[in-house]
C-alpha cells in the first residue's frame, strides 16, 4: 500500500489517498511484460494549445481520471500476491490480473492504449506530430484533447463541453476539475481580457520544501 496526501493549489489538504500497488521491480522482461513506452504530451504542444485558446477566446477545461491505470487491459499473464487484509482459507492462492494496476511496468501503456481506442471510437484522430494530442473537427466545432497520463486538458471553440465530458464519463470515472488552473506544475490564471498568466510558484515552493530550503534566503 502507498499513502499520499493530495493538496489543493493553495497547499491545503484536498484528500488522503491509499493505493494498492504491485511490486513492478519483480517483473521480468519478455516474461511479465514486453512494451512499456507510453507517450505523453510535449511541452511545446501545451504552449501551442494555450496560445490558440487565447487567440480564439476558447474555454480550457481540465479532467482527472479516477484510478486511470485500472482501466488498462493486460495482454500478458500477470500474477500478484493477495493484497493486505484479503482473507482466504487457502493461503497458497494468488491473484491473476486481467487489468493493469499501479506500478506494473506496462500499466501506463495499457491505460494509454485504452484511452486512445476510446477517443478514436468517438471520431477523434491522433496527431502525427504529438501522439498525445487528439483532434476532432466537425459541425463547425473543433475539440483538442491533451493527455499526460491521467491528466487531460480539453480545448474547444464550443462554449459547452458537456456532451464530450459525458461521453468520456460513460467509459471512465472522471473528476471534473472545471476550468484549467494547475497542470504539470504550471499554474494557469485567466484574466478578464482573455489573456493567461502562467507561473510555477507552487511547483517551486514544493521543491524548496522537499529539499528543506524553504527557509533559505
Amino acid at each position: 500500500m502507498v499513502f499520499k496526501v493530495k493538496e489543493n493549489l493553495d497547499g491545503s489538504v484536498n484528500k488522503y489517498k491509499a493505493r494498492l500497488v504491485a511490486k513492478g521491480f519483480h517483473q521480468q522482461l519478455r516474461f511479465d511484460y514486453k512494451e512499456t513506452f507510453s507517450p505523453v504530451i510535449k511541452p511545446v504542444t501545451v504552449r501551442l494549445i494555450l496560445s490558440l485558446a487565447i487567440s480564439h477566446n476558447c474555454p480550457l477545461q481540465q479532467l482527472d481520471v479516477n484510478i486511470a491505470f485500472l482501466n488498462g487491459i493486460l495482454e500478458e499473464e500477470v500474477y500478484m500476491t493477495k493484497p493486505p487484509g484479503f482473507v482466504s482459507s487457502n493461503k497458497t492462492r494468488v491473484c491473476r490480473l486481467h487489468k493493469a494496476i499501479y506500478d506494473l511496468k506496462q500499466a501506463p501503456r495499457a491505460w494509454f492504449d485504452k484511452l486512445k481506442a476510446t477517443l478514436l471510437s468517438f471520431k477523434f484522430s491522433s496527431s502525427k506530430c504529438d501522439h498525445s494530442l487528439f483532434v476532432f473537427s466537425g459541425n463547425q466545432f473543433v475539440f483538442y484533447i491533451l493527455v499526460y497520463v491521467d491528466d487531460i486538458i480539453i480545448m474547444s471553440n464550443n462554449t459547452t463541453l458537456i456532451s464530450l465530458v459525458s461521453k468520456l464519463n460513460s467509459v471512465f470515472s472522471l473528476k471534473d476539475l472545471a476550468d484549467l488552473d494547475y497542470f504539470l506544475g504550471i499554474e494557469v490564471q485567466r484574466q478578464n481580457d482573455g489573456s493567461l498568466i502562467i507561473t510555477q510558484s507552487k511547483y517551486i515552493r514544493d521543491l524548496l520544501a522537499k529539499t528543506k530550503m524553504d527557509e533559505s534566503n
